[in-house]
């Protein structure tokens, strides 16, 4: 697909998308979003949600009315048809299990460019009340460019389609969006191995304390 044709798909794809899910979400799963004020109108950020079933990356999309860039695995890529949707949806595919520098340059490209960026820092689904260990890459991303994390629990969307379901179910589903979160300033646009294990535990522990609120709200308390 040509850079032109991207650019359009992009421009006309992604909010006609965006406003059906965001539109489906309010009507079928009584849709609430706490906090918005702390997602930035402008320039680049991480938006880092927690990680609980697949409505998650269109669910979140009601975070912002501003195109972002959502990472995805390269398997919704491998057909034509997908292809030419997530490549519109200017999609970022990334190999699972194994470290995809690829994936991490078009990431940092993204942001460098004032994209927002959507990364689930999870990995992938995940199941239960507590937050999972978190891969490194949000955190690694955050401080080598220095722009804010927007840590998102995600409350209603594991029983709204738990894993291996095939219809979804008419529950509530709440977010709420925490405070950004700011790496360390660091020379040269570095990344620490310190830097970086500190952002992403203090990530860790805003996320398990937003998932515990959101899950609250949406009816399905963590304990």
């Amino acid at each position: 697909m040509t850079t032109v044709l991207k650019r359009f798909l992009a421009w006309f794809l992604y909010p006609l998308v965006r406003n059906v899910c965001v539109g489906f979400s309010r009507v079928f799963w009584r849709l609430s979003v706490e906090g918005k004020e702390h997602v930035p109108k402008t320039g680049p950020f991480i938006l880092a949600p927690v990680h609980r079933s697949n409505v998650d990356s269109p669910i979140v999309s009601a975070c912002s009315p501003r195109r972002m860039r959502f990472l995805g695995k390269q398997e919704m890529w491998k057909f034509k048809a997908s292809e030419i949707f997530f490549d519109g949806m200017r999609g970022i595919p990334v190999n699972r299990g194994t470290p995809d520098r690829d994936a991490l340059r078009r990431c940092i490209d993204a942001l460098q460019n004032g994209e927002p960026l959507v990364v689930f820092p999870e990995g992938s689904r995940r199941s239960g009340p507590v937050v999972d260990e978190l891969f490194e890459g949000v955190a690694y991303i955050a401080t080598k460019t220095g722009v804010p994390i927007i840590p998102v629990g995600i409350g209603g969307s594991e029983p709204a389609m738990p894993k291996g379901a095939k219809f979804l179910k008419p529950v509530k589903v709440h977010l709420t969006i925490g405070a950004p979160i700011h790496p360390e300033i660091t020379e040269g646009n570095k990344a620490p191995r310190r830097a970086v294990r500190e952002l992403n535990t203090k990530l860790y522990t805003e996320l398990q304390r937003l998932f515990d609120d959101a899950q609250e709200k949406a009816g399905t308390p963590n304990r």
